[in-house]
């Protein structure tokens, strides 16, 4: 836990950001100045620049200065993956019934939303997939696949939130697990179909995809862990 005076530099940074005053883009003052203005110690700035710097408020450059970052959804969402990272197994059942919710409408609005460059990243990570011969190609490519999907919808947030809990951690679980059940070939069928939906622009269809798809992988987990 942050000491109380850098939690307090952390909380006047975040409200002069939402105030305005601070703009994405920005450069912060002078460290001296800054320091001073906030009422907080030079060191304790530091801890606070770090903490908001993982964070994705903040960027670092070296020799020119701190920034305020763009303040995108990607940047942003980007602590979502790694507390889920953390995560037991018994816990990753209830961000799967998050990605439950969520991955099948964003897969709708790719069906509706994606191009021609788009739909061919997807088909690419497919046929990747179909190919992989180990664990961790298949692992690769079966995230950059929904990562796509989830791209091709066109909103940034919603990409950015499925990134965060389904992420390379999580799918190397499951998979190593439906690898060891004989579920490969299946699962890969799965994305099929998923892809073919988003291809042909039917949204019902590729919701309906999305939604068989993330629940068999959540019937399962739920399965395994009652054993």
């Amino acid at each position: 836990m942050a000491a109380p005076l850098t939690e307090a530099a952390i909380e006047r940074v975040r409200e002069l950001i939402i105030a305005g005053e601070l703009r994405p883009g920005q450069r912060l003052p002078a460290e001296a100045a800054l320091a001073e203005e906030l009422g907080v110690s030079r060191s304790g700035l530091r801890e606070a620049v770090r903490a908001l710097a993982t964070a994705g408020v903040l960027e670092v450059r070296r020799g020119d200065g701190t920034y305020v970052t763009s303040l995108t959804p990607d940047l942003l969402f980007t602590g979502i993956a790694d507390a889920v990272d953390l995560m037991r197994d018994e816990d990753l059942v209830e961000v799967m019934e998050c990605r439950r919710l969520v991955e099948p409408q964003a897969t709708a609005l790719a069906a509706a939303r994606a191009g021609e460059a788009e739909l061919a990243v997807v088909a690419h990570h497919l046929e990747a997939m179909r190919e992989a011969r180990d664990e961790e190609s298949l692992v690769a490519h079966d995230e950059q696949f929904h990562a796509a999907i989830a791209a091709a919808s066109g909103n940034t947030a919603l990409a950015a939130i499925l990134r965060g809990i389904s992420g390379a951690t999580v799918r190397a679980r499951v998979w190593r697990a439906l690898t060891v059940a004989d579920s490969r070939q299946r699962t890969i069928d799965e994305h099929s179909s998923i892809y073919a939906a988003v291809r042909d622009g039917d949204r019902e269809r590729a919701h309906a995809a999305a939604l068989l798809h993330v629940a068999n992988v959540e019937a399962w987990m739920r399965t395994t862990l009652r054993r």
